[in-house]
């Protein structure tokens, strides 16, 4: 876990000046005014206009989370990785380090273009050309060299003298006259035959990205609560308000064939042109700076954070240098990234690869602003307040721009990340999962829709039944048939709620007892992909635990209208307790089940029974319904369900035609060659016709009612006598069901 920094102690400006030298950096010089060539003055308002949805909810999203919790080394990566978890946020990290690494090459050889001018008089006086290229190598060589041997301080005290040079440059840029052969000022003017906009979108972006080289020094900062919003919405305002001048400045200082043939058009149009190579060369350098001493301290905290797969890469990228805790590997690893694409050499390849890593970056921080909104966690309390909608919209945007920019690079990096989470994932299986910002979330939504459910919960016709069963029973760990049943029940068309009774008063032991026998609970329900909700109830007696049931709301908000006892064969007993509590239930308005367990179980899950009785057909449709529900676990998956009508000879005809066009307007996935009627007379036995034909069913289906219940009283004759057979679940419907 990260430990914090011993920081420099940088105030504001730092922060200020690292991004705004970064936003004004390199592309403003060489590629803006090649943007206004190709897509018109109105085209690069957009561009920026665009951007700026994307980066000022991201510095507002900053602004919130920064001044809400201590952000430590890290930036960016601290406050994803504390928010989406450190796989999720350990995979977005590693590739915000690769587009900070990446963008340290950018910005040397935008350097190296810098030197065009003297390249060029050195060739035309001495007659040899030196390659840009080898310009930005050995600028590359320098800046690794210090950064390596004296840290960020060195960076921090050039950004000071690098930002005044750059701020003169600009300045004398817009004093300036415009070129020969500017006769008219027209906003839409381009080329011929422009760049689409999209792809010049994706050349300009990175320009943009500045508020998150500021942001990279938060472990370095005397107060990054404080530091961190300020310096962030002040560079995010000023660059905004710069880039606009400058493009109008362009727009009507040259047409759009000079700006889009000469990259260092600016020379040609400022008071003093030599003061444009140098302040390319500053904002480039100070860009540089700005990426170099941020990229480090970003793996520094990956590293702090322990997720790579080997402890000693981890341990090896933590390790700092000196009482500031410089991120000397960090920074190692860095310019050997940078040295790579150096040597590529090409602005615009690298420009895409850095344009798509940000906007991973920027959406992510602003859908955790969003989500924290939407999670209302009262922990959350920053300072500073965004509005939920400027982050959704931030986010929405972010991704929209990435299938936009380029889709191979936005699939590609969609791609790299995923394997990194997965690596992660597997080296650091006990961090797996999402952080507290989602459990929020997920609260947040589950009482909206409870609370929407209560208040719609209008009297329903009875063409839209579900169960919404619970099961109360203190055999949990010795037999699982009743959960079995509630984890089909609730799997796709009903809700279940499993309750483990114990017996006792509510005190510190039976607590503590309630606590562990939860977490057995858990652990039970985690090795099968179910939906139940899981609970444990204290109380004196099995009578006063149902009356407490029966009184509690599904986790859909609605009534439980069903409720699942279980007893095993070899303990009839125990149905004293269900049977004492059945006038209750009826009363209530309760359809009850009750679940006869035996050692054959529930078989093959191959064939479901039911058995109709001429004078309960009140129970036929939630029988019918019930075995509908149970083969829509992937359980059963092979199962079928037969139907056994037990009626007179006379009705024999009637029986058969009501329930085959039961069948059919039900749209039940039932064979009709499945449904057989068996004669009964005054003198057949049910018990032993039933035993007989479903001997080998794997659960049977049998339907009792109250008049049964009457008639034997204290024996309860009707739940036994079927010896032979496997699992039965027998059922009472308090109400008839329709099956249309």
């Amino acid at each position: 876990m990260q430990q914090p920094r011993k920081n420099a102690g940088f105030g504001t400006l730092p922060v200020f000046l690292t991004a705004i030298s970064t936003i004004l950096g390199a592309i403003l010089f060489l590629r803006f005014g090649w943007a206004v060539g190709q897509v018109g003055l109105v085209g690069v308002i957009a561009i920026v206009l665009i951007s700026h949805l994307v980066t000022i909810p991201t510095a507002l999203a900053v602004a919130e989370i920064a001044t809400n919790q201590r952000v430590l080394g890290g930036g960016a990566y601290y406050i994803i990785s504390r928010s989406f978890g450190f796989n999720i946020g350990g995979a977005i990290g590693l590739t915000l380090f690769a587009s900070q690494a990446v963008s340290v090459a950018f910005y040397v050889i935008a350097f190296g273009e810098a030197f065009e001018p003297v390249l060029q008089t050195i060739q035309a006086n001495f007659g040899f050309l030196i390659p840009k290229r080898v310009v930005a190598l050995a600028t590359m060589a320098i800046l690794s060299m210090l950064i390596l041997r004296r840290g960020a301080n060195l960076g921090m005290k050039a950004l000071y003298v690098v930002v005044a040079i750059l701020f003169t440059a600009i300045a004398l840029f817009l004093f300036g006259e415009p070129v020969d052969g500017v006769e008219k000022f027209n906003l839409n003017e381009t080329v011929e035959n422009p760049e689409p906009f999209f792809y010049v979108f994706t050349i300009i972006f990175p320009a943009f990205t500045g508020l998150a080289a500021g942001l990279g020094l938060s472990g370095d900062l005397k107060d990054p609560r404080k530091s961190i919003p300020a310096g962030t919405m002040w560079a995010t305002v000023v660059g905004l308000v710069v880039y606009l001048i400058v493009g109008y400045k362009f727009a009507i200082s040259a047409t759009p064939e000079q700006l889009s043939a000469d990259q260092l058009i600016m020379e040609r149009i400022a008071v003093w042109g030599p003061i444009i190579p140098i302040g390319l060369a500053a904002a480039s350098l100070s860009s540089a700076l700005g990426s170099i001493m941020v990229a480090p301290r970003t793996l520094q905290a990956i590293g702090l954070d322990d997720i790579f797969p080997g402890k000693s890469i981890s341990r090896w990228l933590a390790r700092g240098k000196a009482k500031d805790n410089e991120p000397f590997n960090g920074s190692l690893i860095t310019v050997i990234i940078a040295f790579f694409f150096v040597f590529i050499g090409d602005v615009n390849f690298v420009a895409e690869i850095i344009s798509m890593f940000f906007m991973v970056t920027y959406g992510a921080i602003c859908l955790i602003s969003f989500l924290e909104h939407f999670a209302a966690d009262p922990s959350y309390r920053p300072t500073f307040r965004s509005r939920w909608y400027l982050s959704f919209i931030g986010a929405l945007m972010s991704i929209w721009l990435m299938f936009r920019m380029n889709l191979p690079y936005a699939a590609l990096s969609i791609l790299i990340m995923s394997g990194v989470y997965v690596m992660i994932t597997r080296g650091n299986p006990e961090k797996r999962g999402l952080a507290k910002l989602f459990k929020g979330v997920v609260f947040q939504l589950s009482r909206n829709l409870q609370i929407f459910a209560q208040r719609a919960n209008r009297e329903e016709d009875d063409n839209s039944w579900r169960p919404f069963a619970v099961s109360i029973s203190k055999d949990t760990f010795n037999r699982r048939s009743a959960f079995d049943l509630m984890r089909w029940i609730s799997h796709k068309y009903g809700f279940g709620t499993y309750i483990h009774f114990i017996k006792g008063y509510l005190n510190d032991d039976s607590n503590k007892k309630a606590d562990e026998v939860m977490e057995r609970l858990i652990k039970l329900a985690s090795g099968n992909k179910n939906r139940i909700y899981l609970d444990t109830i204290i109380s004196p007696s099995f009578t006063s635990a149902i009356a407490q049931v029966i009184q509690l709301r599904t986790v859909s908000g609605k009534h439980n209208n069903m409720i699942i006892f279980e007893f095993s064969r070899t303990d009839p007993e125990r149905l004293t307790d269900t049977m004492n509590n059945y006038k209750l239930l009826n009363t209530t308005g309760f359809d009850v089940c009750v679940l006869n367990t035996t050692y054959k179980g529930f078989g093959d899950h191959r064939e479901i029974h039911l058995w109709i009785k001429s004078e309960d057909y009140a129970n036929a449709n939630l029988m019918i319904l019930m075995a509908y529900v149970i083969l829509g676990h992937p359980d059963w998956k092979r199962g079928v369900i037969r139907i056994f009508v037990l009626t007179n000879p006379e009705n024999r005809q009637k029986r058969w035609t009501e329930l085959a066009k039961r069948v059919k307007t039900g749209r039940l996935p039932i064979s009709l060659k499945n449904i057989e009627l068996v004669n009964e007379t005054k003198e057949t036995n049910r018990k032993e016709i039933i035993s007989h034909h479903s001997a080998d069913a794997d659960l049977t289906i049998i339907g009792f009612n109250n008049h049964e219940l009457a008639d034997q009283i204290g024996k309860f004759d009707v739940f036994q006598g079927y010896e032979n057979l496997g699992n039965i679940l027998f059922v009472s419907s308090n109400s008839q069901k329709v099956i249309s």
